[in-house]
């Protein structure tokens, strides 16, 4: 049971009116470095996150089982805290034992951990924790250097049935599960079962840095995602947008926050029906703005958020485009109000699109219409034109095909690099 909005506005307000204290976003608080720059917490890596599906290994959970992660952090530092999360669960998780490592970058198995790096978590200083039905955990801090773009092994024991997940279900990056405490193995072998889909219960990694410079939130859907990019490629534009933003020593980098989540729409919860049909995806998760509370206002250091979402509201649903310009502005609004910047982003083409009651002309002037108004407002602090860096000058209602990831909607690998590279990085500084 979700807590009522009134309640849950309530709360979020108070933890954003304390945003500039480090007591609430640096949890053992800021401090000056050696050479006169403030050490301060920030957002690194995450995740959006939906209910388990109604069948399925999301709807049973994992029970007495460990779950090996791989992440790849945008921006390192001096110390990590990792962050989980249980809000869609119906029960209280037991977390038997918790550690992180960085990867063994000597083998080709991506399950295979630097032991030198392994650190224990723990929280509240005890190595176990009960993670609350309905809540988010967050670790102690860890002291292991992070470089920027690195790649993380998260390993957690769960001792007990956990129940449906909370969970983010298109990962582009292959996970690992196995039976009992496997969270200090040196390499993968015992997790004998490898998912290319997801990541359970994992929804943020936050870094100590003293050169950091806020945090980039994606909002977005299965673009965002990187939905047909290379398999643990690490090929999705935010992350290709990370790589550029490292790439700049002229700067101090921020940290990108992927929170996208493929389905996902302005209007339309996951449960609600699409196309007509009677029953959702729980994968595809709350509505977009329904989602700022948990994926955006309590990201650690939130300063810029892109917003590219609509498609699936057109597709889906045959949505008018005054109502999804409706939400974008409502979405910018809500940014502003908690001075956080606000960055639209153009809709990118879908002709050719086949999947029943995909594109049509129709439909095609509404994504037409919603782009014009992101390009001419006022209202949001700038935008990024994804229409035109990867629409097809010959036909500008489909993706052009060197970026096309296959199915008409989705981009290769070069085209969601087309999108990041389209992205000025003087914009999002």
């Amino acid at each position: 049971m979700r807590i009522p909005s009134s309640l849950r506005t309530a709360a979020v307000a108070a933890a954003v009116s304390l945003a500039g204290s480090s007591l609430v976003f640096t949890g053992s608080g800021a401090s000056d470095s050696s050479d006169g720059h403030r050490s301060e917490w920030v957002g690194s890596w995450a995740a959006g996150v939906s209910h388990g599906e109604a069948t399925g290994f999301t709807a049973t959970g994992l029970n007495n089982q460990s779950a090996r992660y791989v992440v790849r952090p945008s921006v390192g530092g001096d110390k990590v805290r990792i962050r989980f999360s249980n809000i869609y669960g119906d029960r209280p998780i037991q977390i038997g034992a918790a550690t992180v490592a960085k990867a063994d970058t000597s083998t080709p198995v991506a399950s295979d951990i630097d032991t030198a790096s392994l650190r224990t978590l723990t929280f509240n200083g005890s190595p176990t924790a009960v993670m609350n039905k309905g809540a988010e955990l967050l670790s102690d801090p860890v002291n292991l250097r992070v470089p920027d773009l690195s790649t993380l092994v998260i390993s957690v024991f769960y001792p007990t049935a956990t129940g449906p997940t909370t969970w983010h279900a298109s990962s582009t990056q292959q996970n690992f599960f196995g039976p009992g405490d496997l969270t200090s193995a040196a390499d993968g072998t015992p997790y004998i079962t490898t998912r290319a889909c997801c990541w359970t219960f994992l929804s943020g990694v936050d870094v100590q840095t003293d050169h950091s410079d806020g945090a980039i939130v994606v909002l977005g859907d299965s673009i965002a995602d990187g939905l047909l990019s290379t398999l643990n490629g690490n090929n999705r534009w935010p992350d290709q947008l990370a790589e550029r933003l490292a790439a700049d020593h002229r700067h101090d980098t921020p940290g990108v926050l992927n929170v996208g989540m493929a389905g996902n729409r302005l209007l339309h919860d996951s449960p609600d029906p699409i196309l007509g049909a009677p029953n959702g995806i729980e994968q595809l998760g709350v509505n977009a703005l329904a989602r700022l509370n948990e994926d955006v206002f309590a990201q650690t250091q939130p300063k810029v958020v892109i917003t590219h979402l609509g498609v699936n509201d057109i597709w889906m649903d045959d949505a008018p485009a005054d109502q999804i310009i409706a939400a974008l502005k409502q979405i910018n609004s809500q940014l502003h109000e908690r001075g956080i910047r606000s960055l639209g982003a153009t809709i990118t083409p879908y002709g050719g699109f086949t999947t029943p009651g995909g594109w049509t002309p129709e439909r095609e002037q509404t994504r037409q219409t919603v782009n014009a108004w992101i390009r001419s407002t006022h209202e949001t602090d700038g935008f990024i034109d994804f229409d035109k860096a990867v629409r097809d000058p010959a036909d500008p209602t489909r993706t052009l095909a060197a970026y096309d990831g296959g199915d008409h909607i989705h981009m290769s690998d070069a085209g969601y690099q087309a999108m990041a590279d389209a992205i000025p990085l003087q914009l999002v500084r």
